[in-house]
């Protein structure tokens, strides 16, 4: 078993090559990695389910569901690849050039990070994801997986490097510790030197560790504490379709709705549609229906459960959505300040005025005008997959994509010019 600082010595090593890599070969080898993983399915669904067994019992259902992976999965994370390869390369874009007055030409130059560390947890997809956006953007990655996803993981990354062995290319690119303990993850948040950005992707205790204790470069990606309004100018047709799917299609994501506020002026005749919606007639289909952790004045209205002061303050990630009963759109979007995580928050209104205030003044990474909050992910925003989703202001915000994983340089080119 490699230790962590081979791994991050053979990594710095991969990364330098970069500079070498044409975008023509770049997209070759991620074409190479994406038949790879479709002829490799029956390698990565039995180690897969070497995964499931050891999660049972262990990990509740929704997130055994983030684990499980299928031919469809498979074929998804394959498309993936496919997709960022028909990207554009950002490397080597120019941003900007200017000519100074002494006859100097500085060009400001887009270049890769170089070595990215990715501590995630229980999604095996991710690993793909990861790779092939590190790999297109000149970086070299590390990914720390968790243990509940290891084999899964281990399978993905094994077929990826024999792609890029089959193209002549440094298999270090993608980089997979055998070493799932806590101490790998420190070994990785301490590889100054070596990591030159750190993103952690999993839930809020992972995220906040990363955080603290990190003394590379931390892109804090976050937890969804996703909020939907539903206005008093509101079609209930789309309000109840919208948070339905925001919060059943997955409800063990990041981009899953949590917390709906309704107003008061059409609590009255909104909330039993919503309750018969996502509790009555799921469990008539015999699907989970939906508990709601109503606030007093949702609670006077549907019944439910009455929540508490932390149930505003949770991501479920569960078949489980807090409910709260507001005034105004200004309580809904001081409310969402308090209790949001920047992540995803949007307002179901036919009132433009109401709209334009909502997104002027929600200050998340996403903010969305009569649609689901589940459209805060790479694929969906036109960047082939994602590496996670950023809830901070600084380099990046919102799904990272290929720009997200560069920096600049300045290149000055001059005629003997001195100061």
């Amino acid at each position: 078993m490699k230790s962590m600082q081979e791994i991050l010595i053979g990594a710095k090593e991969a990364a330098r090559k970069s500079a070498l890599l044409t975008t023509e070969m770049k997209n070759a080898a991620l074409l190479k990695m994406a038949g790879a993983l479709e002829s490799g399915v029956a390698d990565i669904l039995a180690a897969n389910a070497i995964d499931i067994e050891n999660a049972k019992g262990v990990l509740p259902d929704v997130m055994l569901d983030r684990l499980r992976l299928d031919e469809k999965r498979i074929g998804a994370m394959a498309k993936g690849i496919r997709e960022v390869a028909a990207l554009p390369d950002p490397v080597g874009t120019v941003l900007e050039k200017n000519v100074l007055p002494n006859g100097l030409s500085v060009t400001k130059t887009r270049v890769p990070l170089g070595v990215i560390g990715i501590i995630y947890e229980s999604r095996p997809n991710v690993t793909s994801d990861a790779a092939a956006l590190c790999f297109k953007s000149g970086n070299a990655c590390v990914l720390r997986g968790g243990k509940d996803a290891y084999f899964s993981s281990a399978a993905i990354v094994k077929l990826l490097r024999g792609a890029l062995a089959q193209m002549g290319l440094d298999e270090n690119f993608i980089n997979l510790p055998e070493d799932t303990s806590r101490e790998s993850a420190t070994a990785l948040m301490t590889a100054v030197g070596y990591v030159d950005a750190l993103i952690p992707r999993g839930g809020a205790g992972l995220i906040r560790s990363c955080v603290e204790n990190a003394k590379v470069p931390c892109i804090q990606t976050g937890t969804g504490i996703c909020h939907i309004y539903v206005d008093e100018a509101a079609d209930f047709e789309k309000a109840l379709a919208i948070i339905d799917n925001a919060k059943t299609s997955r409800p063990s994501v990041c981009n899953a709705e949590e917390a709906c506020l309704v107003h008061e002026a059409v609590a009255e005749k909104f909330l039993p549609l919503l309750k018969a919606r996502l509790c009555d007639t799921r469990a008539a289909k015999g699907l989970q229906p939906v508990v709601l952790r109503c606030d007093k004045k949702a609670y006077k209205i549907i019944g439910g459960v009455q929540a508490s002061e932390s149930d505003f303050d949770t991501e479920f990630l569960d078949y489980i959505l807090a409910v709260k009963v507001v005034a105004s759109a200004q309580e809904a979007i001081e409310h969402i300040a308090l209790h949001s995580t920047g992540h995803s928050d949007g307002v179901i209104t036919e009132n433009e005025e109401v709209a334009e205030a909502f997104t002027l003044a929600v200050d998340s990474a996403a903010v969305y005008v009569n649609a689901s909050t589940r459209f805060t992910d790479g694929g969906e925003f036109g960047k082939g997959c994602e590496i996670g989703i950023s809830t901070q202001k600084l380099h990046a915000r919102g799904p990272m994509g290929l720009e997200e994983l560069t920096s600049y340089k300045y290149i000055v080119r001059g005629n003997g010019q001195i100061r």
